[in-house]
């Protein structure tokens, strides 16, 4: 079945390293007077708030004023740009994973699609961004020619979701933290705070409709035949399925995705297995009918009662989707409690 094998595998296994990117300064001489004028004149024309010094994933940016021509690539960075009413901003997406929040869809799809996957640092360079903000490692590799110090070179900035920085498990607080950074960097730290208490009780709210309740041990079904790639316990998805009410039950691989026998599923007795939903996986049809067609899997709690929940892969990403997802998984895995 290799139809269920994940293209989006190199992406996400991707996880570790950006080229950090130095910068020199030029020091002008010249008479003090001459000197003080033109600090002055460069203060006066920054907008309030700017310079903002950004480390992201050992880059150092400081940017003097809000980008104005961004290309996401990835759908999450876009759908994050569009909730934080960035619209304007945004010259080009690529690679879009799901079906769009309905509530940015008509943004969404206004924006020119610039590649059905990554797309090519010509195809960037051809939009004019002045940043480029990757979703997942890919859009920044090296080996395609996308390196973050290739567009410095360009003089383009670069900013990737901190997902990526490979540094250490992902949590809720990373979603909420890179929705702070990106509306410190376009200036709108109102609306990135506003949109965080927003889902800070969307969260609240689902967990604490299951709070006491026993956690259902959970398998996340990405892709694969024969192996399962999976969520494991660095990944925000662990987290979500934690938050509503559930166990991963592969939190102990090392790892955001990885690989793990089919053995190792039936011997950890899942009771609620959730798909993973994305474009180039195979359908969530042809996922079901996988699991349900091997007898291996025949006495697995989840595969015998044929408890699947599906959700869509931007919705377990750092991004404004995986708010969502805490609710829509705890109804699936506690639909008594959490009506």
């Amino acid at each position: 079945m290799s139809h269920l094998l994940s293209p989006a595998r190199r992406r996400r296994t991707t996880l570790r390293g950006a080229a950090l990117a130095l910068s020199a300064a030029l020091l002008v001489a010249g008479c003090g007077s001459s000197s003080d004028s033109t600090d002055r004149d460069a203060k006066a024309s920054a907008p309030a708030g700017f310079p903002v010094t950004v480390n992201n994933c050992g880059v150092k940016t400081t940017y003097d004023k809000p980008p104005s021509r961004v290309v996401t690539i990835h759908q999450h960075p876009a759908e994050l740009m569009l909730a934080l009413g960035l619209k304007d901003r945004v010259v080009g997406t690529a690679f879009p994973d799901s079906a769009v929040l309905p509530e940015l869809r008509k943004d969404y799809e206004a924006i020119p699609e610039l590649s059905k996957k990554e797309p090519s640092f010509e195809t960037v360079l051809e939009a004019e961004p002045d940043l480029v903000y990757g979703g997942y490692g890919s859009a920044f590799a090296e080996n395609e020619g996308r390196s973050r110090k290739a567009f410095a070179d360009a003089g383009i900035d670069t900013h990737l979701n901190r997902e990526y920085c490979g540094k250490k498990r992902v949590t809720m607080k990373d979603t909420y933290d890179e929705i702070r950074t990106v509306g410190e960097i376009f200036g709108v730290s109102d609306r990135a705070d506003k949109l965080v208490a927003d889902l800070e009780g969307r969260v609240g709210k689902a967990a604490s409709a299951v709070e006491g309740e026993s956690a259902v041990p959970v398998f996340v079904y990405d892709s694969g035949d024969k192996t399962a790639f999976t969520a494991g316990g660095k990944s925000l998805g662990t987290e979500i399925i934690r938050l509503a009410g559930g166990k991963n039950v592969f939190a102990d691989l090392d790892d955001v995705f990885g690989d793990v026998s089919w053995e190792q599923v039936v011997e950890r007795k899942p009771e609620v297995i959730a798909i993973y939903d994305y474009a180039g996986a195979g359908s969530v049809e042809q996922k079901k009918k996988f699991l349900l067609s091997q007898p291996a899997l025949a006495d697995v709690p989840a595969v015998k009662n044929k408890r699947f929940v599906v959700l869509p892969l931007t919705a377990t990403l750092v991004g404004i989707r995986s708010a969502y997802a805490v609710g829509d998984l705890a109804r699936g895995l506690h639909p008594e409690s959490s009506r």
